[in-house]
């Protein structure tokens, strides 16, 4: 183990965020550079618990022990190695990830967890600072192509995987950057895009091939894809939005929170000089109350809204773990993040009854109603109807599963009781060679589940296009430039 003592002796500690009034006047990254010997005495409180629960709160496996151990003991480059071991994109999942790992960390049952995000997004960077971080080659090549229909986590976890194992790659996205979510889902507060370009030119290095700007099932169609490659892997996500049909909602002004952030990225990606849709100066209302709305709500107080309330059904979560919620599961508790932080209103236990309109058409406001949840669902309390003044809201109230029209119809893929691509143990969809990973097949998740399910789809391709049980390694790293 690191310090035999770290746990009970080093409190827990995590990086401060750069002032409120300060970084809400630009998009950079909200947090501030945590010292090294600060976080190898973080690393240090990694107990040796023996059976490190860690592992079991993490999709990925991480070996969270192990590379807490090596930081303490400063091998930082032998720590790269093991957090690459079983994660391709640590940087992603140590700016974006909830971590789950710390909720089940043994430190964590009566005390405060291991930062294990802040061990982990600190190895990557100083990774990536130490040019440690080398394009990884197959050993030669299997003759066999693969089509990967999306490039978010899934995909490109996927995608990195079977090119490393010799299957000559090519990546699909519809949009005009690679990424998916990732780069125009995310607002950059939460994660620069340098951390994803300078990813992507290491999968271009080893010799993934991207295409951007093509719909599959419409620029190319099913039989082209299966025609032209041996295996195809989905994973263009659960982009179907939940909507909120209530009266009113027709007018201007209204918006899904993924028409709204990605223009705000285009603006940061130099395509816009300013939003189409835009909070400057307005009263905003974020209609819910997860990670997508918290997005949201940073980047409306970036853009200058006039005020900002983000408006939640379910009832307002408790401080700490509830007896529904034991360690060491994921909590529903009350957590601030940078956004919320950065000001505005939360309301939770009420629901919206109408978009009230102007003389324009647009939203001036609108209605809503406190609730009680009931083994029926949500019951309106009387007498609480209130009007909320709005003239721009944005629905984030979740994803309600894959777009079939189209690719999914064309292909024919069973769907489960839930609306996503039915998949056997090996990943693959009813159709024979095609596979499905990440939201598209397990629905609305998170990022660590994305690059976990892609990584499993990876194998199961590589079992079904070679019978190989394992993956084989790459050769060592290269210094191949990455463009």
């Amino acid at each position: 183990m690191a310090d035999p003592k770290g746990f009970m002796t080093t409190p827990r500690e995590t990086p401060q965020r750069r002032p409120v009034d300060v970084r809400i006047k630009d998009w950079r990254e909200v947090y501030l550079e945590f010292e090294q010997p600060r976080l190898r005495k973080q690393a240090g409180r990694c107990m040796d618990c023996g059976i490190p629960f860690c592992h079991q709160g993490c999709p990925l496996g991480n070996l969270i022990p192990e590379w807490n151990d090596l930081v303490w003991r400063d091998d930082w480059q032998e720590a790269a190695e093991r957090l690459h071991a079983t994660n391709n994109f640590p940087e992603f999942t140590g700016t974006l990830c909830p971590a789950p790992c710390e909720a089940a960390c043994v430190v964590g049952i009566n005390s405060d967890p291991v930062s294990i995000k802040q061990v982990e997004i600190t190895i990557i960077d100083r990774a990536w600072d130490s040019d440690l971080v080398k394009p990884q080659l197959p050993r030669s090549g299997t003759g066999k192509k693969v089509a990967v229909v999306g490039s978010g986590p899934a995909g490109l976890a996927a995608a990195q995987q079977l090119t490393r194992v010799g299957h000559s790659v090519v990546v699909y996205e519809r949009a005009d950057r690679i990424g998916g979510l990732l780069r125009y889902g995310i607002p950059e507060f939460k994660m620069e895009k340098r951390r994803l370009d300078r990813r992507l030119g290491q999968m271009r290095a080893e010799g993934t091939e991207f295409r951007v700007g093509v719909n599959v099932g419409v620029d190319v169609t099913v039989e082209q894809l299966r025609a032209n490659y041996d295996a195809v892997v989905l994973a263009g996500g659960a982009t179907q939005a939940r909507d909120l049909p209530v009266p009113g909602r027709e007018l201007g002004g209204v918006h899904q929170a993924m028409e709204y952030l990605p223009l705000a990225n285009k603006v940061q990606e130099g395509d816009l000089a300013r939003s189409p849709i835009h909070a400057e100066g307005k009263h905003v209302v974020v209609i819910g109350g997860g990670d997508t709305g918290a997005d949201c709500v940073g980047t409306a107080h970036r853009q200058g809204a006039a005020s900002v309330t983000q408006l939640e059904i379910m009832p307002m979560p408790p401080e700490s773990r509830s007896e529904q919620h034991p360690w060491p599961t994921y909590p529903m508790i009350y957590r601030v993040s940078s956004a919320h932080e950065e000001g505005g209103e939360r309301l939770y236990s009420v629901n919206t009854q109408e978009f009230v309109g102007d003389e324009r058409g647009r939203v001036r406001a609108l209605r809503l109603v406190e609730v009680q949840r009931t083994d029926s669902g949500f019951e309106p309390v009387a007498g609480t109807e209130r009007e909320l003044p709005a003239q721009l809201v944005l629905l984030a109230m979740g994803f309600v599963g894959p777009e079939r029209a189209g690719l999914l119809d064309d292909l024919g893929v069973e769907l489960d009781a839930r609306g996503n691509v039915a998949r056997d143990e090996h990943f693959m969809s009813s159709v024979d060679g095609v596979f499905a990973a990440g939201d598209m097949g397990r629905g609305q998740s998170l990022i660590v589940w994305a690059i976990s399910e892609g990584r499993s789809a990876a194998a199961g391709v590589d079992r079904y296009l070679t019978n190989r049980e394992v993956l084989p390694a790459p050769i060592a790293p290269t210094d191949r430039p990455m463009t």
